[in-house]
């Protein structure tokens, strides 16, 4: 399976409305980065980054915002 790097380098993070808002579980995602959505640990921000399709993503977070409530 061929493997494709996401330029990273100028993204723009932003804590998640979704983070706890006591400074403890905190995710961060950067906006406009070509279709996709890097998501990482606010805690870790040289550590890994999950990065999903735009597409999956906006399905991910209609389900969190049912759950949630």
């Amino acid at each position: 399976m061929a493997s494709s790097r996401i330029d990273l380098s100028a993204a723009t993070w932003r804590k998640s409305s979704y983070s706890n808002t006591s400074g403890g579980d905190c995710l961060e995602v950067a906006d406009n980065v070509g279709g996709h959505v890097p998501v990482r640990d606010s805690k870790r921000p040289t550590g890994p980054v999950l990065v999903v399709t735009a597409t999956a993503w906006a399905p991910f977070i209609a389900a969190v915002k049912v759950t949630t409530g």
